[in-house]
């Protein structure tokens, strides 16, 4: 739209479109002593010549019904679906003055001649209101969006940052939360999940590990079997994740699916027992992607066992350890042509 914050009418330009000379003249000397500028046309073909000029951005077309040519009716539906003007229809026919023809057409408004000079700009007026209000609105709307879009890019790299905080203290499964979030977002998707709930499983999948950074490196990278004490301390990790997460006001359960990402179906999984349907399903997804990425790969203490290994783990636990829908999709997931874990 060529309005701008300054509302004086000589930020507007008019067209009236009239094969009657006086009428036309008549409403160009009407809107001319407002202050606004006018254009003149005396048919559509006219009208639409002008409106091509992209010098010339037409804010208000004021057209009649009957006209040489194309009908004011055909000239606002061309107008409303190629150019960014509002348009009022105005007509001395009484049997072309119907509500529902004219508003079907786009118009912002309609009259039936004649009409006083003073009813017209009354009706121009309000007409260029709402399209400033409008133009102010998509101004808000746009600089709103700008600043969502530079808050989202902030909030990844945050996201980003923190995922790198834990795979800097254990270099051996560097990449392991991404690949992990892919696989797990893939299991997602295969099975139809709302996009909403995928996104903060990828959100969660990032971060699942970043309790350990209260690990110590050297049980983190400990070449040979860790004993019991070690395994307690590594367990530990769910909740010191859950701790550095709960306080983030994210749209969806980060920090709960985190804390329990080792939990098992049967009740044997970690930190807190939980069994079943008491585990969130966005965590029984990423607990068959964690299984499937870390056997897969090498790890300090042995070397990577392999996606056969992995899938064959799954597969015998099914509905013991793990989701029986979700053990199921991914299994079709890694059986898909061209699948990798990356």
């Amino acid at each position: 739209m060529s309005q701008t914050k300054e509302n004086s009418p000589d930020r507007f330009h008019i067209m009236v479109v009239d094969d009657v000379k006086f009428i036309r003249e008549m409403i160009l000397a009407n809107i001319e002593s407002a202050g606004y500028k006018c254009s003149l046309a005396e048919n559509a073909a006219e009208a639409l010549k002008i409106l091509g000029n992209k010098n010339e951005n037409i804010d208000v077309i004021i057209t009649d019904i009957r006209m040489p040519g194309p009908s004011g009716i055909e000239l606002t539906m061309k107008v409303k679906k190629d150019y960014d003007s509002d348009v009022i229809v105005m007509t001395g026919f009484a049997e072309d003055f119907t509500y529902e023809r004219v508003i079907e057409s786009g118009a912002s408004d309609f009259f039936q001649k004649p009409i006083s000079p003073s009813e017209l700009m009354l009706r121009l007026k309000r007409v260029l209101k709402e399209r400033t209000l409008l133009a102010e609105r998509n101004q808000a709307d746009e600089k709103l969006k700008k600043s969502f879009e530079k808050l989202r890019r902030a909030y990844e790299q945050t996201v980003t940052a923190l995922a790198s905080t834990a795979e800097m203290r254990d270099p051996y499964t560097s990449g392991h939360q991404q690949r992990v979030t892919n696989l797990a977002c893939s299991i997602a998707e295969h099975m139809d999940l709302p996009a909403e709930m995928i996104e903060g499983l990828r959100i969660a999948g990032l971060l699942h590990d970043i309790g350990k950074i209260s690990v110590p490196a050297e049980i983190l990278s400990k070449p040979g079997r860790i004993t019991e004490d070690e395994f307690n301390i590594i367990k530990n990790h769910c909740q010191v994740g859950y701790d550095i997460l709960k306080e983030i006001e994210f749209p969806w359960p980060v920090a709960e699916i985190v804390l329990q990402h080792h939990e098992r179906m049967d009740g044997s999984g970690y930190p807190q027992g939980i069994r079943g349907e008491e585990i969130l399903f966005e965590a029984r997804i990423l607990a068959v992607a964690d299984v499937i990425e870390a056997m897969s790969s090498h790890r300090p203490y042995r070397p990577g066992l392999g996606l056969d290994k992995a899938l064959d783990e799954i597969t015998q636990n099914r509905g013991v350890f793990y989701d029986p829908m979700v053990v199921d999709a991914c299994l079709d997931v890694a059986s898909s042509p061209g699948f990798k874990l990356e």
